[in-house]
């Protein structure tokens, strides 16, 4: 909204300074956390209000979890505000990457809203139909994906197939062309990311800080994709157009400080589904835009940890009767096994910051 002031550059010279991205990029993560910060407690009291019983609490969870009964949740809100106002205001709202991953990140916050509704009205830890949410996920996910797909095919980026094939970490020059079936691997690739977040939201600031670390390592790697002087020195695929989401990812570390202040145990409020779908689904969409969806297995490993710590638990259970963790996902295991929610939390943390360096190395490494 604010980038048409570059026109008036030639009479007011610091409106030069909207030109750049780098400079949008720590106004919108300023601006987010500000609009979190400012409107937090509004809605948190709010919310309080209106849930009364707050975000049930698992009958099978860890003992120390019940002493949260009452905490609201749909935190989710707050951070969408901080993302979409700032995201409103600082990005070039005529990108279609830009516009592809807003309509994520809101399709997926209000299919987390509704999850969060039936779960609070209804007191119980089930909510949305977990088929119908899969499937609504896919439709936004897929059509995202098409016109992310038609946007790289129509800027001719690294050849007529580029937009439709998948690259790969450490070759310079592999591309696998999957044609039309990119939509549902580009839609496969935003609803695992949103489901894997929303699986590592189980404690006081376990997601948040994952999140941030992964949108600030694809900030830099949407940066570099989008500049055709960088991706050629660094040997990445040029992607014109997703230099923006840098943008967007700022914001979403702005608002994630802003939530982190009020989600800091004691929480005075969770994220919800709300919060942790919509957020997976926005660093799947920049995984997709940017051509980096294996990348985002390293970079986001904390999330696939825990995903997949769920899918050995039901698949034991189903083929031999036994349980592989003491409770699913992971971080619940650890907590059964005597860790202290804040030696979970920082050890997760460590865990991510580790792998998303690990993930930010293959850019080099060609």
């Amino acid at each position: 909204m604010l980038l048409w002031l570059v026109e008036l550059a030639d009479t007011v010279q610091v409106f030069n300074l909207f030109r750049y991205i780098t400079f949008r990029t720590g106004a919108a993560l300023f601006t987010s956390a500000i609009i979190v910060f400012l409107f937090g407690p509004m809605i948190i009291s709010s919310l309080r209000i209106r849930q009364g019983k707050g975000q049930p609490i698992r009958a099978d969870g860890p003992q120390t979890h019940f002493k949260k009964a009452g905490t609201p949740t749909m935190g989710g809100l707050m951070i969408l505000a901080g993302i979409v106002g700032s995201a409103l205001l600082w990005a070039d709202l005529s990108n279609v990457y830009v516009v592809a991953t807003l309509l994520v990140t809101l399709g997926f916050g209000a299919i987390g809203f509704y999850d969060d509704y039936l779960k609070v009205t209804k007191q119980t830890d089930k909510g949305f139909s977990g088929k119908a949410r899969i499937g609504l996920e896919f439709v936004i996910a897929g059509i995202a994906t098409y016109f992310m797909m038609r946007a790289s095919l129509s800027a001719g980026a690294a050849g007529s197939t580029f937009g439709s094939s998948v690259a790969f970490p450490f070759f310079k020059d592999l591309l696998v062309n999957l044609g039309i079936f990119f939509v549902l691997f580009g839609g496969f690739v935003i609803v695992a990311a949103g489901n894997a977040v929303n699986l590592t939201d189980g404690l006081d600031g376990l997601a948040t800080v994952p999140v941030m670390i992964s949108a600030a390592s694809f900030g830099v790697i949407a940066y570099l994709a989008g500049n055709a002087v960088f991706a050629n020195y660094l040997q990445i695929h040029f992607v014109p157009g997703t230099g923006e989401l840098a943008v967007v990812l700022g914001a979403v570390i702005g608002a994630g400080l802003g939530f982190l202040w009020f989600n800091a145990p004691p929480a005075a409020i969770f994220m919800g589904d709300t919060g942790s779908l919509a957020l997976g689904g926005l660093i799947g969409s920049v995984a997709v835009a940017t051509k980096h969806e294996i990348v985002m297995a390293i970079i986001g490993g904390l999330f696939v940890i825990e995903t997949l710590s769920v899918i050995i638990q039901v698949a034991s259970f189903k083929l031999t009767g036994k349980r592989v963790f003491l409770m699913a996902p992971i971080h619940h295991h650890f907590e059964k096994k005597g860790w202290t929610e804040s030696q979970v939390v920082v050890r997760f943390w460590i865990i991510a910051v580790i792998l998303a360096l690990v993930g930010l190395s293959t850019l080099k490494l060609r």
